[in-house]
């Protein structure tokens, strides 16, 4: 991951309504939601929704999914991952056990 695309992806999460559709769709992966779940689940309209999700979109971090008559929203965890291996690859210098507590928590729910 380059710098612009973590800038990206960071700056699209820098919204309560665009975090929560994320975190959203992380949680309902791998089938993910329809677009009007998504809006009915988040409490929102959704000609204010769309533009939330074309960021997400623009930032890698949401594909929309055709399914027969619904658009099927799924958060791109690839895209996570590529961020998150991108904010912590260099961390504490090499020494692996410093991050520690970080996997820790990751890896314990």
């Amino acid at each position: 991951m380059t710098d612009d695309e973590a800038l990206a992806a960071l700056s699209a999460l820098a919204h309560p309504t665009r975090l929560a559709t994320f975190r959203t769709l992380v949680r309902h992966e791998p089938d993910g939601l329809s677009t009007g779940q998504l809006v009915e689940a988040l409490e929102l309209t959704q000609s204010t929704f769309s533009t939330h999700l074309a960021v997400l979109a623009k930032a890698g971090l949401v594909r929309a999914e055709k399914r027969g008559r619904n658009v099927i929203q799924r958060a791109e965890v690839g895209a996570l991952k590529g961020l998150m291996v991108f904010l912590v690859k260099d961390c504490c210098q090499g020494r692996a056990e410093l991050c520690e507590p970080l996997v820790a928590e990751l890896t314990c729910c």
